[in-house]
């Protein structure tokens, strides 16, 4: 029979039992399941946006874009179906990174997760203007317009999706940037990795000023910096398989500091 003594105490301090019930998922999973959401945005992308956007949209011709669109409708939402769930990716990635550097500097951890959730969301915004230009060539309001109205309409929206996601991938390479110092501190990962994340984010960055200060700027410095990223997919998955040092350390995942013995008093 439970005293009343112990019904308060259990009252008092309830995180053991909660705890018991309730593990918490191992670095080891976190780490796979951040490779495993990156190396599908790796995939999806590029296939939507360099493989169907690209060969859909031509700059400058309004008319051939409109035509290649409507031609190729069903695949043009399947990009846009496939980029949304890239930012859906990046939501579960920017939960898994955060664990993973948390204990490194929590503070600084929890900044670059807002970075990274912070650049779908900009994105996903930019994404709607493709779904305007689906949805206005599908309706019966094409028909009205005149072919100069409907390709002006289309070459704007298109213009603003670039535009958002030139500004989402400036946030996104400040969140590379931080999490590529995290990656220095930590003795999980080697110090060559945080220095290639940083250099990918700087590019990023670099990409997006370039094209808001200089006209018609179409050099894209990210790809070639961009070996920083596959590297990480490629080391989270390691560290899946193999286990992290710091499992074993007291210290955390981060590299401590060495403070200097104290001089011991030696009594006479």
């Amino acid at each position: 029979m439970t005293s009343t003594r112990d019904t308060i105490d259990t009252f008092d301090n309830p995180a053991p039992a909660i705890r018991s019930r309730a593990p918490g998922i191992s670095r080891r999973r976190v780490a796979l399941t951040a490779g495993i959401g990156l190396l599908l945005m790796a995939v999806l992308a590029p296939l939507a946006h360099f493989g169907v956007l690209e060969n859909l949209v031509v700059s400058g011709d309004a008319a051939t874009t409109v035509g290649n669109i409507v031609a190729d409708e069903g695949l043009f939402r399947l990009a846009i179906a496939a980029l949304l769930v890239v930012t859906f990716l990046d939501i579960v990635v920017a939960w898994a990174l955060y664990v993973l550097m948390k204990p490194v500097h929590p503070t600084l951890a929890m900044l670059v997760g807002w970075l990274r959730l912070a650049a779908p969301a900009v994105f996903a915004v930019a994404l709607a203007n493709l779904l305007d230009v689906a949805n206005l060539l599908g309706s019966a309001e094409s028909s009205v317009l005149s072919l100069d109205q409907l390709g002006a309409q289309v070459m704007a929206s298109v213009a603003s999706f670039g535009n958002g996601w030139d500004m989402s991938l400036a946030i996104f390479g400040l969140h590379l940037v931080g999490l590529g110092y995290l990656l220095l501190k930590s003795v999980d990962f080697p110090r060559f990795l945080g220095v290639l994340v940083v250099v990918a984010g700087a590019g990023y960055v670099a990409d997006t000023f370039a094209r808001i200060l200089v006209s018609d700027f179409e050099f894209n410095i990210s790809l070639f910096t961009f070996v920083g990223e596959a590297l990480l997919i490629f080391w989270l998955l390691w560290r899946a398989i193999k286990g992290f040092p710091s499992e074993t350390e007291p210290n955390g995942g981060h590299i401590a500091e060495r403070r200097p013995a104290e001089p011991s008093t030696v009594a006479l």
